[in-house]
Formats: C-alpha cells, structure tokens, sequence
C-alpha cells in the first residue's frame, strides 16, 4: 500500500533540508579563523602553481 504524503509538509521540510545545507556550508566557508582561512588559500594555490608547472606544452 502506498503512503500518503502531504505534499505542503514536503515542500517545506525540502526548504528547511536546503536552508540547513547552506547554513552549514556558511559556517564552514566564514566560521573559520583569518590564519586557518589564508593558509587553506596558500596551500591552494601553491598546489594549482604545481600543477600548472607540470603541464606539458604539446599543442
């Protein structure tokens, strides 16, 4: 047998899924510390210069 689903109740539980998913990403992303935030951008970008010194120029 197939349950019944209110379909109002399920777009706002859907809304509140997806406003908990960008909160948490917000408190990831502007929740951390300047040092831990520009050392994640360092080694970020460190690594993309690797990278693109690695690349071979083929074409």
């Amino acid at each position: 047998m197939t349950r019944i689903i209110n379909l109002r109740q399920a777009r706002k539980q859907r809304q509140r899924a997806d406003k908990r998913a960008e909160a948490d990403s917000n408190a990831a992303r502007f929740g951390e510390p300047r040092m831990a935030r520009e050392a994640r951008e360092a080694e970020s970008e460190r690594a993309d210069r690797t990278h693109q010194s690695h690349r071979r120029d083929d074409r």
